[in-house]
């Protein structure tokens, strides 16, 4: 928890360029950014490459994401010019449950899906964040309800960190002004609907109205669509 207040004193009253700056500054090799190449996390990625800040750029690729993401992580690294750290699903365990269940299991029960985003993305994101104190996320607060109540600087007790979410209080606007300003390149699926986009069979366009995560496990009939990347529960304390 001392960690906590540390970095709460650090970034206090900061924008976001300059939280990025001062973290990376204070936590040089213990600081990381996790990207899944949507809007928000393009925004800090550029903010993180064009500052030339120390703070490692990582993804998970799951293997099923869409050719779109793929083509936006390639331009990604013509543009910057800069690597993105890869962490994949463990063999073993992605072999087993497709050889058990077969390719599309998620489809069948929650705890399918939830078995398959634990080891598609959960897993290899604790590898992901084995040995750092700062996890750097693209989270906005009105992305959804359940991600309102959170805050934007925590304490994750399951990996032992603080992360904070230095866009937490921008308008998806504001997102998006900084992007065209910016160039900085974007996904295409956005352009067709897709807000939130994650792997492939997954995810689908929304349509007008509709919950910005509503195209996320859109068969689930539940109203927290989580994959277990960012916890919520009474675990996890901020300030």
């Amino acid at each position: 928890m001392d960690k906590l207040i540390e970095v709460e004193e650090l970034v206090k009253d900061l924008d976001p360029q300059q939280v990025l700056a001062i973290l990376a500054d204070n936590f040089r090799d213990q600081i990381t950014f996790s990207t899944s190449f949507g809007w928000e996390d393009q925004v800090i990625t550029d903010m993180i490459f064009s500052n030339d800040l120390a703070i490692e750029v990582f993804t998970l690729d799951t293997g099923r994401l869409f050719p779109e993401t793929y083509s936006v992580w390639s331009r990604m690294r013509d543009r910057y010019k800069k690597n993105i750290k890869a962490y994949y699903p463990n063999q073993d365990r992605l072999e087993a449950m497709i050889s058990q269940k077969g390719p599309n299991s998620f489809y069948e029960s929650v705890d399918n899906r939830k078995e398959c985003c634990g080891i598609r993305k959960v897993e290899p994101l604790n590898r992901a964040l084995k040995g750092k104190k700062i996890w750097i996320t693209g989270i906005r607060a009105e992305q959804s309800q359940n991600r309102e109540q959170m805050h934007w600087i925590e304490w994750d007790e399951a990996h032992q960190l603080v992360k904070v979410h230095p866009l937490f209080f921008w308008t998806l606007e504001e997102v998006k002004s900084y992007i065209k300003v910016n160039n900085v390149p974007y996904n295409a699926l956005h352009d067709r609907g897709f807000p939130s986009i994650g792997c492939a069979p997954c995810t689908r366009a929304v349509q007008p109205g509709e919950d910005f995560r509503a195209g996320r496990w859109w068969w689930e009939d539940t109203s927290k669509k989580e994959c277990g990347l960012h916890s919520t529960s009474p675990a996890s304390t901020s300030i």
